[in-house]
């Protein structure tokens, strides 16, 4: 971030608050999978694990995206964000919509607040899309970036009006198959479409620029641009039409997709500046790793393999926490310390660079906590996987445990640098020095 250009940044009060909301609810899915070790055994439409994945979803992920798009769109598109009126709109609805969606699911009442839920989170949605596509389209120059970030808003609005049919659908039934076919298509429209296109588009800027790396050409993002978008448009028309056996073809597009992303990256990786990668970058390249766990399982889930009942249960239970608690999460958590201390930074010191001898944004926050907290996060996550895979309850919650030491971490750091506050700084004595 330190050669990102701050002019086109937008108020702290658009973009902290949904670090903050992020933040606590991390925290309370950590919590939340302590109280469902007993949902992990069955199947995976249970109340517990719906309001699991939905707060890890929304709460969680989404949240802490839109409030690093509002502070990096500027950066990624050279332009002003379209309207601040809007992101501050769509973060009251998203964090209304999360609340009381989370209510809904571990209480099952599919009435009237689930409905509510639903229209928060997509009235939501649509006003950060329509903020990402105009923003876009006043850049001065559309780049392979937007084509991504665009293209992911849209999908995310898609999912979102898929989840609020089924919502609808809980109290009025009229959709014409049963509620998992749909779900299948609102969960791998989420991963796909609007997770997987936000992070290669983001990260194929941030990446090369926090390595201080110079990459040409931009055959491989729209190589992965054009397979992953392709291999969805075709999983949703087989899904909802044609219901082949070509599903794994089309998981294999989207692979491919990914594979490309991960070439540009390491052709990004060769060529750094840097002389070290620091704790922010090893989580993400952590999360680069885990990124193969779910594409496996993928291959998996959409071949129609005869495993036992319970075996499958349990890999479609590993796949949807590879995504959420794996790749999703340890990108956000190495991430956030990238990004939230330089936008503390800036907001705090922009002004007195100069004129003062200011903190470095890596000075904002403590080191040793992000160390433990990926240290617990990682154990956390492998145990909790293997505990699932074997559906040994035991396991499972030590894996919560640790979990839930690496969410608290993450909070206590989090609100240590929201809260910062400015320290009686030394001037610089330019004209005192000696000839």
């Amino acid at each position: 971030m330190s050669t990102a250009n701050a002019s086109n940044s937008p108020g702290k009060w658009v973009v902290l608050p949904h670090y903050v909301f992020g933040a606590v609810s991390f925290l309370a899915l950590s919590l939340l999978l302590l109280l469902s070790g007993d949902a992990f055994g069955g199947h995976y439409f249970h109340p517990k694990l719906l309001t699991l994945t939905h707060v890890a979803v929304l709460g969680w992920a989404t949240m802490i995206i839109f409030g690093a798009l509002y502070q990096l769109l500027p950066v990624v598109l050279e332009v002003r964000l379209y309207c601040e009126k809007l992101a501050i709109c769509s973060f009251v609805l998203l964090a209304l919509g999360t609340v009381l969606l989370a209510y809904s699911f571990w209480f099952f009442q599919v009435g009237v607040t689930l409905h509510v839920a639903a229209c928060s989170l997509f009235i939501s949605f649509l006003l950060f899309t329509i903020n990402m596509v105009q923003t876009a389209r006043s850049a001065p120059y559309w780049t392979v970036e937007a084509d991504f970030i665009v293209t992911s808003a849209v999908w995310l609005l898609v999912t979102g009006l898929i989840g609020l049919l089924m919502a609808v659908n809980f109290t009025y039934p009229f959709l014409p198959q049963e509620h998992l076919h749909y779900l299948k298509l609102h969960a791998h429209i989420g991963m796909a479409g609007w997770f997987l296109l936000l992070i290669i588009g983001v990260g194929s800027k941030l990446i090369p620029m926090f390595l201080l790396a110079h990459c040409d050409g931009t055959k491989l993002l729209n190589g992965s641009y054009n397979l992953i978008n392709a291999g969805l448009v075709f999983f949703i028309f087989d899904h909802l039409f044609f219901h082949t056996k070509l599903l794994p073809v089309y998981a294999l597009l989207v692979i491919a997709g990914v594979g490309l992303f991960l070439k540009f990256v390491f052709e990004a990786k060769k060529t750094m500046q840097r002389p070290d990668i620091d704790l922010g970058m090893r989580q993400t390249f952590v999360a680069l790793g885990l990124l193969i766990i779910p594409l496996c399982l993928v291959l998996v889930v959409s071949s129609g393999l005869s495993l036992p009942p319970a075996l499958m249960a349990s890999v479609y239970l590993v796949y949807g926490l590879s995504v959420f608690l794996g790749f999703v999460s340890a990108l956000i958590l190495g991430q956030t310390f990238k990004t939230l201390p330089f936008i503390v930074w800036m907001h705090a010191y922009e002004d007195l660079v100069g004129r003062f001898k200011t903190p470095l944004p890596k000075d904002l926050y403590s080191h040793a906590l992000l160390l433990w907290q990926n240290r617990f996060y990682c154990l956390g996550f492998l145990v909790l996987g293997a505990g699932v895979l074997l559906r040994e309850q035991a396991v499972f919650m030590v894996g919560a445990l640790a979990f839930t030491v690496a969410a608290i971490l993450y909070v206590v750091n989090v609100f240590h640098l929201v809260l910062h506050k400015v320290q009686d700084l030394k001037p610089f004595a330019y004209g005192n020095a000696k000839a």
